[in-house]
C-alpha cells in the first residue's frame, strides 16, 4: 500500500503540472507556436544539459559499462511487439488506410516527455540513466522501422532518407546521453560554474515537458475523443501487452531492480508525440494519431499507480 501511495503522489505531481499546461492553454497563453518553441527549449537545450549533469553528477565509469550492454532487451522486447503488432493489425483487421501507423503506436512509447518525468518522481534522479538506456533503443525503432510504417499509410513515396533517420536518432538529448557518457568513462572533470549552468537548464525539463503535454491534450480537444477499436488496441498493446512482455524478459535476469521498474514503466508509456506530426507530414492519417496520443496520455497516469503495485511481485 505505501508503494501506491508513493506512486499515486509521483502521478499527481506530474498531473498537476499538465493541468498548468492546459488551464492556460484554454485561456489563451499559449498560440500556434508554443508547442514547438517548448519542444525545442525542452530537447535542444534543457534535456541535453540535464542528461549531462545527471550522468556526470550520479555515476562511475563502472556502473556505465555495466549498464549499456543491458540496451539488448529494450531490443528484444520491441521486435517481439512489433510482430504483436503486425498479427494483431491482421487478425483485427485494422483500416488500412493507418495500418502502418497503429503499428508505429503499438510498439513504440512516450520515453522522453512522458517516461523521464513519471520516472524521475516515482524513483528519483538514480534512474535516469536506466530511462536514457531504454530511450536510445526507442528512438531508434521510431526513426527508422515506426517511420517508415507510418510512410506507408501516407500519400507521399516510400523512402528511406539515411541521413536524416541518423539526425533524429542522434538528437540533441541522445547526444547529451553519449557526451556524459564519456566524461565519465574517461574521468574528465568539468569547471563547476559550467556543470552548476547544465544543473539549472536541465531542471527546466520535467516543468515544460509537462506543460507542453498540457497544450498538447488542450490542443487536440477532449471533445474529439474515442474509443474504437482500433484505438482501444493500441491502448492495450501500450498499457498491457508491452509492460506485461518486458516483465517477462527482464524477470528473470541479474540486472539491478531499479533498471527493471524503469524498463517495465518506459514500456508502458503513452504513444510517441511525434506519431501526429510524423503522419501528417506523409500525408498519413495524422488525427487518429493525435486522439490515440491524447487518449494514451491521460490513461497512462490512472495506469502507472497499477503499474507500481504489480512491481511489488516482481
Amino acid at each position: 500500500m505505501t508503494r501506491f501511495v508513493s506512486s499515486f503522489s509521483g502521478v499527481l505531481i506530474i498531473l498537476v503540472m499538465v493541468m498548468v499546461g492546459y488551464v492556460l492553454t484554454k485561456k489563451g497563453w499559449f498560440d500556434d507556436k508554443a508547442p514547438n518553441l517548448i519542444a525545442k527549449l525542452v530537447t535542444q537545450v534543457a534535456l541535453p544539459c540535464y542528461m549531462i549533469s545527471t550522468i556526470v553528477g550520479r555515476f562511475t565509469a563502472k556502473e556505465m559499462l555495466e549498464m549499456l550492454p543491458q540496451l539488448r532487451f529494450p531490443a528484444i522486447s520491441m521486435v517481439i511487439l512489433l510482430a504483436i503488432a503486425m498479427a494483431v493489425a491482421q487478425l483485427f483487421l485494422i483500416d488500412e488506410k493507418h495500418r502502418g501507423l497503429f503499428v508505429s503506436m503499438f510498439f513504440n512509447s512516450n520515453t522522453i516527455f512522458v517516461g523521464l518525468p513519471i520516472n524521475q518522481a516515482l524513483f528519483g534522479d538514480k534512474s535516469i540513466p536506466y530511462v536514457l538506456v531504454y530511450y536510445m533503443c526507442n528512438t531508434t525503432f521510431f526513426w527508422t522501422i515506426g517511420t517508415y510504417l507510418i510512410q506507408k499509410d501516407g500519400r507521399k513515396e516510400v523512402t528511406l532518407d539515411f541521413r536524416g533517420t541518423l539526425k533524429k536518432i542522434f538528437s540533441p538529448p541522445l547526444m547529451g546521453f553519449i557526451i556524459g557518457v564519456i566524461l565519465v568513462l574517461l574521468n574528465i572533470k568539468l569547471p563547476a560554474f559550467l556543470l552548476s549552468d547544465f544543473q539549472y537548464l536541465g531542471n527546466l525539463t520535467i516543468p515544460l515537458s509537462m506543460i507542453f503535454i498540457g497544450i498538447s491534450v488542450a490542443n487536440a480537444g477532449l471533445s474529439r475523443l474515442r474509443f474504437s477499436k482500433d484505438n482501444v488496441l493500441v491502448l492495450l498493446g501500450r498499457f498491457v501487452v508491452a509492460p506485461l512482455l518486458m516483465m517477462v524478459i527482464v524477470s528473470h535476469t541479474q540486472m539491478p531492480q531499479l533498471m527493471k521498474e524503469v524498463f517495465i514503466i518506459q514500456s508502458a508509456m503513452p504513444v510517441m508525440t511525434n506519431a501526429p506530426v510524423v503522419a501528417k507530414l506523409y500525408g498519413a492519417d495524422s488525427d487518429y494519431a493525435a486522439i490515440t496520443v491524447t487518449e494514451s496520455t491521460i490513461l497512462t497516469m490512472l495506469v502507472i499507480p497499477i503499474l507500481m503495485l504489480l512491481l511489488n511481485g516482481l
